[in-house]
């Protein structure tokens, strides 16, 4: 017989241990839940998340089977190593086709429609395929920390956040291990996961992949991170086509999704947040940034435009970015903002 979910969770936390389910960074005091300014609302009561349908009609499984094919000679994110992570072998993101979680755990620093008053369910994934040198979670990204789980393991991690109250399942830097996410997105489904899927990505994403997500992510939240592909290429690991890769894999999420929509309590169901962090000197090309959204997506999109940089992991070996913004360059950022027309600011 069919174990109940609960069952299922009390079996398999045994084989994960606590460490797995610690929360990350949470921030426990000064929650704004408000909602943001021009969103559209639903009942909780309506919401099911996109991947059920999929699952139901058995697409999921084909989207799956895809995703893995693509792993055999890597081409899941745009540096294309072609290496083969089934059989063992590493790319850019050192990644083999072995899951690495570092955490999963209510998250309540990310963005006040995804927070909510429960908090977001969020998981970091060890390791990363654009590898800034200024990264605020090296010890994750670059150095890799974290323990080997399979797709069990993630499936009930899955299934606890949502059993702790979290309103969404947030996937932090999940480029490199989309085909195991479907998986264990399956997996939790069969067993009751009933909460919407947060892409939360650097924007360097295949677009291919990203549209074989269409139907799978019910909230994308992709970071735009420059507009000049010389100092994407300086400052992120040589990856000197991320002005384009970004902006066609954003307008493509923009397509499936659209705007934020969010429940009567203000929590985000459905729709597209884009972040965008603010680098001392304008390195990445915020006035530009600020244009391409209103004029690329649309005025009223959610866009976090976010000060918080300060020096991290190599920074300090490349002057301009060795220091935290000024005053005046954050002042400056909101006004590039507001000239730009864009209404729909979390910053």
């Amino acid at each position: 017989m069919k174990p109940s979910r609960r069952k299922f969770l009390e079996q398999s936390l045994v084989t994960i241990g606590a460490c797995a389910l610690a929360p990350f960074g949470c921030r426990w005091a000064g929650i704004d839940t408000a909602a943001p300014p021009a969103t559209d609302r639903k009942r909780a009561s309506s919401f099911e998340p996109a991947y059920l349908e999929l699952e139901r009609g058995g697409e999921l499984a084909r989207r799956e089977e895809r995703l893995w094919e693509l792993m055999k000679s890597c081409r899941c994110c745009p540096r294309e190593c072609g290496v083969d992570r089934i059989a063992g072998e590493t790319g850019v993101c050192s990644s083999t086709a072995e899951l690495k979680v570092y955490s999963a755990g209510p998250h309540f620093g990310e963005e006040s429609p995804l927070v909510g008053r429960r908090g977001s369910g969020t998981i970091f994934f060890s390791n990363c395929n654009l590898l800034c040198c200024y990264c605020q979670n090296w010890e994750i990204n670059h150095r890799g920390d974290g323990q080997y789980r399979n797709h069990e393991d993630l499936a009930v991690m899955m299934l606890s956040l949502q059993e702790r109250g979290c309103h969404n399942i947030n996937l932090v830097t999940p480029t490199h291990f989309v085909p195991h996410i479907v998986k264990a997105v399956r997996l939790a489904a069969a067993e009751g996961l009933r909460l919407p899927l947060v892409y939360n990505t650097s924007g360097y994403d295949n677009l291919e992949v990203v549209k074989l997500l269409d139907g799978i992510v019910d909230i994308y939240l992709p970071d735009f991170k420059y507009q000049d592909g010389k100092l994407a290429a300086k400052y992120s690991n040589r990856a000197a086509d991320y002005p384009e890769v970004a902006a066609a894999v954003i307008k493509e999420m923009h397509r499936q999704v659209g705007r934020l929509e969010v429940d009567e309590a203000g929590v985000a169901v459905r729709g597209l947040i884009v972040r965008h962090l603010v680098l001392p000197h304008n390195i990445a090309g915020t006035d530009r940034f600020v244009r391409w959204v209103a004029k690329e997506l649309s005025a009223d999109t959610y866009v976090n435009i976010m000060p918080q940089y300060r020096p991290e992991h190599r920074a300090f070996d490349y002057p301009k970015i060795a220091r935290r913004l000024t005053s005046e360059e954050w002042q400056q950022a909101m006004a590039w903002a507001r000239e730009a027309g864009l209404t729909n600011l979390d910053a």
